[in-house]
């Protein structure tokens, strides 16, 4: 159930209250923080599956296989991004989420985990909307392979059509031939590769920083129980109507 908050009705009490109050609180979110640990401990206890299909990437360096996505590194963090061939934007929420984690890619790579982004577009259509975005992250096209339907974030006409997909581990309706997701991989000494995690639908929430701050405030996210949640309000960066600067209201000099 949603709590809906009424600022104006909201109860109001002492600092002691408030402190109390929080206490508990926190007792609460550390179990939750626990808990994380543990699932993040049975994610990484999964079993892996090798990759043995060739699936070839078109990229700013020519034809690639999945091993030379790693660049070196012994792991690999493919971001599966909506935007299909023709398309002329993106997936907001996709767009949303790599202005989250393109900062960190470098941080990542440092410490033996390449992050590349994998779409179904040609590669040039991604290069346009890339350069629109000022993204630099890693960026690549699996257009003519089976790489996106393989992984289950693609949907051939025909079962969209029929009205049910394989997404997010269950047969369900789609809303198109584009899904999101994160699939991470890792590659052994002699290269070859193994598929070891995947996460669609909400799991994307966790790389959403924006999320997590907004569940601090008093209003929390402010989206509709209902429907289209994230596209309510989140734009791509740069369709935001232009705010004033800060120094306009006093607070920054």
């Amino acid at each position: 159930m949603n709590m809906r908050i009424d600022k104006d009705q909201h109860r109001v009490a002492s600092r002691e209250e408030w402190i109390e109050a929080s206490r508990d609180l926190v007792a609460r979110e550390k179990e939750l923080t626990r808990a994380h640990d543990r699932l993040a401990e049975e994610r990484r206890a999964l079993p892996w599956v090798r990759i043995d299909k060739d699936y070839r990437f078109q990229t700013p360096q020519g034809e690639q296989r999945l091993i030379d996505l790693f660049a070196g590194n012994e792991q690999l963090l493919i971001y599966h991004f909506m935007l299909a061939p023709g398309q002329e934007a993106g997936c907001i929420g996709c767009s949303f989420l790599l202005d989250h984690i393109d900062g960190v890619v470098v941080h990542l790579r440092n410490h033996g985990v390449s992050v590349v982004a994998v779409s179904r577009a040609p590669l040039q259509e991604i290069a346009r909307y890339q350069s629109r975005m000022g993204w630099g992250i890693p960026w690549v096209s699996s257009h003519g392979s089976d790489f996106n339907y393989d992984f289950k974030v693609s949907f051939r006409p025909e079962d969209v059509v029929a009205g049910e997909v394989d997404y997010n581990f269950k047969r369900q309706a789609p809303w198109g031939e584009e899904a999101s997701g994160l699939s991470a991989f890792i590659r052994n000494e002699q290269d070859e590769v193994f598929h070891s995690y995947s996460s669609f639908g909400r799991g994307g929430e966790a790389l959403l920083p924006a999320y997590a701050l907004l569940d601090m405030t008093p209003l929390g996210r402010r989206e509709p129980a209902e429907g289209a949640k994230m596209t309510s309000w989140v734009r791509r960066h740069d369709e935001y109507a232009p705010q004033p600067h800060a120094t306009q209201h006093g607070c920054c000099h």
